[in-house]
């Protein structure tokens, strides 16, 4: 484990489509979606140890959210909660992480990850995230993990690669040619079928200082902002800065500002059982499912139903 590598998880997101297991005022990164004893922001910071040191994770949410944060990761200082005023979309999200990481260690190598993902295999996923994170120490590169994909989804984002032997990186990392945001179902087919197509899981690896980079040179208004503010960052004037800053910075996704635009992209192909459980579908797709296509996490007694999610408090009984 190497004490330069940082974890940020975002946790902001509201979950609306998990409705009504997900509130505004409760959404799903703090539940125990998939019924073993822990909420899914704790199985993400349970999934990089011997990764990440537990002193480098950082979580940013919604202000409204910081104790609750407190509450399932109650080892986590909270001046590594950082509190969003505003969603402002993934882009302002990770170019505050990462200056505030940045300032810390200049040295540093940032996994960004989402709080709401599920995986099968963490053993290969640990591995995989390794070895994106060796490169990244010693590349000027911004890595994405490429999921392969088992069908046609349209709820997912799509990322064709391209062989390029002339990168001088290690073999299994493929040059990002293109990004596609959720494809409908013709599309889809067409990307599964052409393989070189990979589903975007979200999850990045790079150094602290090339992302800082890329932010200048692909977004530099929201560079601006927080080169202004970099003095603020870890001090009591923080929370002023970041309110201030928000409602100067646009509305967009690090997919959109800088991985389509930027040159040195690669993505690292990974199938370790992943899903993004942004939905009832994604969870059914996961869970354990009875002999009628059910899946069942509380008590439940059914009758005629089949290709159903039942999730119930278990203090309670559903028929």
């Amino acid at each position: 484990m190497n004490q330069h590598t940082y974890l940020v998880v975002m946790a902001g997101g509201i979950g609306s489509r998990f409705w009504p297991f997900s509130r505004t005022n409760h959404p799903k990164q703090f539940h125990d979606v998939l019924g073993v004893g822990r909420s899914m922001l704790q199985l993400t910071v349970d999934r990089f140890a011997g990764i990440c040191p537990p002193e480098n994770v950082f979580v940013v949410t919604n202000r409204d959210y910081r104790e609750l944060v407190h509450q399932h990761l109650p080892a986590l200082p909270a001046d590594q909660i950082l509190g969003e005023p505003i969603g402002r979309n993934t882009a302002p999200c990770i170019a505050y992480a990462s200056y505030c990481i940045a300032k810390r260690d200049p040295q540093a190598v940032i996994v960004v990850t989402p709080a709401d993902h599920a995986v099968l295999r963490e053993d290969e996923f640990r591995h995989i995230i390794s070895q994106a994170v060796d490169v990244a120490r010693t590349h000027e590169v911004l890595i994405t993990l490429g999921i392969q994909p088992s069908r046609p989804d349209t709820g997912y984002g799509y990322i064709q690669f391209i062989d390029d032997d002339t990168s001088g990186l290690p073999s299994g990392l493929k040059k990002v040619k293109t990004f596609t945001e959720k494809p409908n179902l013709e599309l889809a087919e067409m990307f599964l079928r052409s393989g070189d197509f990979l589903w975007n899981s979200g999850l990045f690896v790079w150094r602290a200082d090339v992302i800082v980079q890329a932010f200048h040179q692909y977004l530099s208004d929201i560079a601006e902002v927080f080169d202004e503010g970099e003095a603020q960052l870890g001090t009591a004037q923080e929370e002023a800065f970041i309110t201030e800053a928000y409602s100067r910075c646009r509305n967009i996704s690090i997919d959109y500002g800088i991985m389509e635009k930027a040159d040195n992209v690669f993505v690292l192909p990974a199938d370790f059982g992943w899903s993004d459980l942004g939905t009832w579908d994604s969870l059914h797709r996961m869970g354990r499912r009875d002999e009628n296509n059910n899946v069942i996490d509380g008590d439940a007694i059914l009758y005629d139903t089949t290709g159903c999610v039942i999730k119930t408090p278990s203090e309670r009984l559903v028929v």
